[in-house]
């Protein structure tokens, strides 16, 4: 029975695959040091068996499973063995506490973005969570009748609390004029005469910067204003926020007759701050006189 030796394994370089002569140092293709370099893994031969790919032991003459001579090998493959503690890198999976971050993220941002619409939504829905947060804010600026003298004017002061929206001034007025008795001399004598005007009035809504350019008799911008009539509806919106704004109902174009004016007048406002962290900062900066 004829045999076939054993062949030893070919060495390959392990920069260019070049075949390595026994004996050989450097690569005579590349001259690539032979020797493993420091810190590198050192390669190792592996001889395969021809008909069944298993692994030859050194020195076979039969492959162990198939028991074909060895003298039908693949070539030797150099494999290089990984430094001890060295694991093959995989593709990390979020951890739960990058699934836990996300999902508060998201809940923060949901929450957010729900809050701004109940705040500044016409929807019913979002109008009945304002009322039962409070949000919702009716304020009386004129309620009870008053009298304007003539060449005159009468102003009602108002605020808005900071983080206010959807600010408006909603209401109506009516003016009647009113007797007002001027002194008449005949012959040396001083008798009463009444003098009776118009029902005309003029109603303005005014900052109070406004205010203060418009009191000393200049023009100025104006939030709201009528024109000239015995009666009119008031109906203006005010920018968001905190401020300080006048409601002013003006006879200074009538010489002789006082105006005798009805009116109902409220501000209508929403605002996200509750009422009494609004007052605690009050409190606070009164305590340090800011």
């Amino acid at each position: 029975m004829h045999t076939m030796s054993s062949h030893p394994a070919a060495m390959l370089c392990s920069k260019c695959a070049a075949n390595l002569p026994e004996g050989s140092q450097f690569c005579p293709k590349c001259g690539q040091p032979v020797g493993a370099a420091e810190g590198a893994a050192s390669p190792v031969s592996v001889s395969v068996c021809g008909g069944c790919g298993a692994n030859l032991p050194e020195d076979s003459q039969f492959c162990p499973k198939c028991a074909r001579p060895t003298g039908s090998v693949i070539p030797s493959v150099q494999v290089k063995d990984l430094p001890a503690g060295t694991e093959a890198q995989r593709p990390r999976r979020a951890g739960p506490r990058r699934r836990h971050s996300f999902i508060t993220v998201l809940v923060v941002i949901t929450s957010i973005g729900l809050l701004l619409w109940v705040a500044s939504s016409d929807d019913p829905i979002a109008q009945n969570i304002q009322d039962l947060l409070g949000w919702k804010h009716d304020q009386a600026i004129v309620e009870a009748p008053f009298s304007v003298a003539p060449n005159n004017f009468q102003y009602f002061k108002f605020s808005l609390p900071e983080a206010s929206l959807n600010v408006s001034i909603v209401g109506d007025f009516a003016a009647t004029a009113g007797n007002e008795v001027k002194p008449r001399k005949t012959k040396g004598k001083s008798l009463a005469k009444d003098a009776v005007g118009d029902d005309n009035l003029e109603v303005f809504v005014l900052t109070e910067s406004a205010f203060a350019v418009w009191q000393n008799g200049y023009s100025t911008g104006s939030l709201y204003e009528s024109g000239r009539g015995p009666r009119g509806n008031i109906q203006a919106d005010l920018p968001p926020g905190a401020g300080i704004y006048y409601l002013i109902f003006n006879n200074k174009f009538e010489p002789m007759a006082a105006k005798r004016v009805q009116a109902t007048v409220f501000l209508r406002y929403r605002n996200w701050l509750p009422e009494s962290i609004r007052r605690l900062k009050a409190r606070i900066l009164n305590w340090f006189d800011l």
